[in-house]
C-alpha cells in the first residue's frame, strides 16, 4: 500500500518528470503511451478560482481518457498492467482501506 500512496504523489505537478520520461501510464484508463502523446496540462490554484491565469499547467492530462492520473517512467514505478490496475483499484474504485476516524 505504501508504494501506491507514494506513486500517487507523482500524478500531480508532474510536468518535469513526465517530460523527462519516455513512457507514461494512466492510473484511470490503465493505458500506456509514449510521453510525446501528452499534449495537455492541467492545474488550478483554488484560492484564485475566478482567475483563468491561475492555472499552473503542471499536471499531465491523459491523451486517452482526459484524466489527471498520469505517471511517467521516471517516477520509478513499472508501468505494467498489474501496477496500473492496482493504482486504479486503490484510487478510483475506492478500495483503499482507511482507519476509521475517532468518534468525537
Amino acid at each position: 500500500m505504501a508504494d501506491l500512496l507514494a506513486a500517487y504523489r507523482h500524478t500531480t505537478k508532474n510536468r518535469a518528470e513526465i517530460e523527462a520520461s519516455s513512457q507514461c501510464g494512466c492510473c484511470y484508463c490503465m493505458q500506456t503511451f509514449p510521453t510525446d502523446e501528452v499534449v495537455a496540462w492541467a492545474g488550478l490554484d483554488f484560492s484564485q478560482l475566478d482567475n483563468p491565469d491561475a492555472a499552473d499547467a503542471e499536471t499531465a492530462v491523459c491523451p486517452r481518457c482526459g484524466s489527471e492520473a498520469v505517471l511517467g517512467d521516471k517516477a520509478g514505478y513499472a508501468l505494467t498492467p498489474q501496477f496500473l490496475g492496482q493504482m486504479n483499484e486503490a484510487w478510483f474504485q475506492r478500495t483503499i482501506v482507511r482507519k476509521p476516524s475517532p468518534k468525537k
